[in-house]
């Protein structure tokens, strides 16, 4: 027991440091000046944020500053070059190599992804249509309730992955036959803000584990399957909501938002994951 509150103790203080990142990811994050937050000497700091993380402290700063340069190619106002120096890069080129390492894919091309993705949105089947002979891009789906092992992230979705990472740790040998992540309200929502990575496992958790029981209710979902990088989830779930929803004869229910990853970022490339995102819906009440 007691080594478990020196662990969790440990990560208390990094995610300070890590807030500290995602609140301001253009700062010049000095190891001392995070280490001092964190409440750790430099010496030993990095290495305990690295064990904690999954990363270095300059990974993380590079992740954050990457997700916040999809945010800006996802608006369309800047170009390529504006976004490099907005996120810290000196020179296209440079930004061009850590966001190909960061989504699998160019900046410019990821640009232009979504804007297509946006547009062929609004060609999405609505309820109703007949689609004969093509694969539905939204497909209606009615789910059962399931009951998840799941670990609450803390923080800015850019370091969900962090999260993800812990929850493997944490499962350790046991079985895990899906994985999952849950969105209670929207990421720049950050005061409501609620995602948990979950997986289904039918082996026994330790009761004192950090990971709760998530019940997700079943219902009507509406599902999408994105193939590409997981930098690709939010402005896609995003879409699904602002253009295809109101048109398609259906509202929202009070549900979370789900990802259901059908591979994994540790076998295949970016460009070869497929997620299943699940937008929680009922049929539109009459006006």
């Amino acid at each position: 027991m007691e080594s478990r509150r020196t662990e969790q103790d440990y990560r208390a203080r990094v995610a300070r440091a890590v807030a500290a990142i995602v609140a301001d990811p253009m700062a010049d994050h000095r190891l001392e000046d995070l280490a001092r937050l964190a409440h750790f000497s430099p010496f030993h700091f990095h290495r305990v944020y690295a064990s904690v993380a999954g990363e270095t402290v300059a990974a993380t700063v590079r992740r954050v500053r990457l997700a916040l340069a999809t945010r800006l190619l996802e608006a369309g106002t800047q170009s390529v070059t504006q976004v490099a120096l907005a996120v810290g890069y000196e020179s296209p080129q440079a930004f061009t190599r850590a966001f190909g390492q960061f989504t699998g894919q160019s900046p410019r091309a990821f640009q232009q992804q979504m804007s297509r993705a946006i547009l062929d949105v609004d060609a999405l089947p609505r309820s109703g249509e007949n689609n004969e002979g093509a694969a539905p891009a939204v497909r209606i789906v009615e789910c059962p309730a399931q009951r998840l092992h799941a670990l609450r992230h803390q923080g800015s979705f850019a370091t969900i992955p962090h999260t993800h990472r812990r929850l493997r740790l944490q499962a350790g040998g046991r079985v895990i036959s899906d994985r999952w992540g849950a969105s209670f309200n929207e990421p720049e929502d950050s005061a409501s803000f609620r995602y948990y990575a979950a997986v289904a496992s039918p082996d026994p958790w330790p009761e004192d584990a950090e990971v709760e029981m998530l019940d997700i209710p079943g219902g009507c979902y509406a599902v999408h399957r994105l193939a590409g990088p997981y930098s690709q989830i939010n402005a896609a779930v995003r879409a699904l909501y602002v253009r295809w929803l109101p048109a398609s004869g259906y509202e929202p229910d009070d549900r979370p938002t789900l990802e259901h990853y059908l591979n994994s970022s540790r076998k295949v490339s970016p460009s070869e994951l497929r997620t299943d995102l699940l937008i929680p819906i009922r049929r539109a009440s009459a006006s």
